[in-house]
């Protein structure tokens, strides 16, 4: 489904990527770990339009989409969760949802989306009137997630889902994530905390100084030495 090559890209001409190559087949979660400051959070803001590679290539089910605006994305099925949520916060969260929608006239199937959604996740259905500045964070990352699905994307891209989050609502939005896979979305998760992310995928990519350097069935990661020596402590 989606297919990295050899990306390179810049802020301000500081390199942030240099090398990094990576493939997500359709119906599997792949994850991209490191340290913070790796590239994981550049190389989605590149896919996503938001930032423009200085060499390399990105195809999205078979074509080109690195120099395609970011507006157009979301109508391809390609849908970014941000670090940091990003919600409207002073919105409902009921309003924040219909906001992931809003390219799609397919009422009915808008409203099946939404419930959907608040199968995964009942905290949103029983607080849909609550504003969504007043959520705590592991529910806003919830809301962040639930819009992203709103749009119906072939490809869901998630940036440290479990950042500032309460260990019990990591475990609850990390098993959502597994029960919104099996259902047949496609994921690609940046994720801090390896063993969760690694424990969860099928298959993960390790991110260091702007390069990919490991790749493989995300099992066998967990048993390497250089993610458990680098990233697991042990």
């Amino acid at each position: 489904m989606l297919t990295v090559e050899h990306l390179a890209v810049s802020y301000q001409g500081v390199p942030a990527l240099n090398d990094v190559s990576f493939q997500v087949d359709a119906g599997s979660i792949v994850a991209l770990i490191g340290s913070n400051g790796a590239g994981k959070s550049t190389t989605l803001r590149a896919i996503s339009g938001l930032l423009r590679p200085n060499r390399g290539q990105i195809l999205f089910k078979g074509e080109r989409i690195d120099q395609l605006p970011p507006h157009l994305l979301p109508g391809l099925g390609l849908a970014h969760v941000p670090e940091g949520r990003k919600l409207f916060s002073r919105l409902t969260v009921l309003e924040n949802l219909r906001l992931g929608a809003y390219s799609r006239e397919d009422k009915g199937e808008v409203a099946r989306s939404l419930e959907l959604v608040f199968s995964y996740f009942p905290r949103l259905q029983e607080r849909q009137g609550q504003r969504a500045g007043t959520l705590s964070g592991g529910e806003q990352q919830m809301l962040a997630i639930g819009r992203g699905l709103m749009s119906k994307p072939h490809l869901l891209m998630l940036d440290e889902p479990s950042f500032g989050i309460a260990p019990i609502l990591v475990e609850e939005i990390f098993r959502a994530l597994g029960e919104i896979n099996a259902r047949g979305m496609t994921i690609l998760l940046v994720e801090q905390n390896v063993r969760e992310a690694l424990e969860l995928a099928h298959w993960g990519y390790v991110v260091q100084t702007g390069s990919t350097i490991l790749a493989g069935p995300a099992p066998e990661l967990l048993e390497s030495d250089l993610v458990r020596q680098a990233y697991l402590g042990l």
